[in-house]
């Protein structure tokens, strides 16, 4: 029979509190966005790993 694991450890306390504030903090930072030469990088990278996928395997991925 199979036993149940909380992995998932639960906050009390000044932990919790810290941790509350702390996200809330976090929440009203602005976003991190990727300029245009990153944007075309990745663009790059998802082409060339596209053809090395068809020319190791011979077939498309998506």
């Amino acid at each position: 029979m199979a036993m149940t694991i909380n992995s998932s450890p639960v906050l009390t306390g000044e932990s919790a509190r810290a941790f509350i504030e702390e996200a809330e903090r976090n929440s009203q930072l602005p976003t991190p966005r990727l300029t245009e030469e990153e944007e075309e990088q990745l663009r790059e990278f998802e082409r060339k790993s596209r053809e090395f996928f068809q020319r190791i395997f011979g077939k498309n991925n998506g």
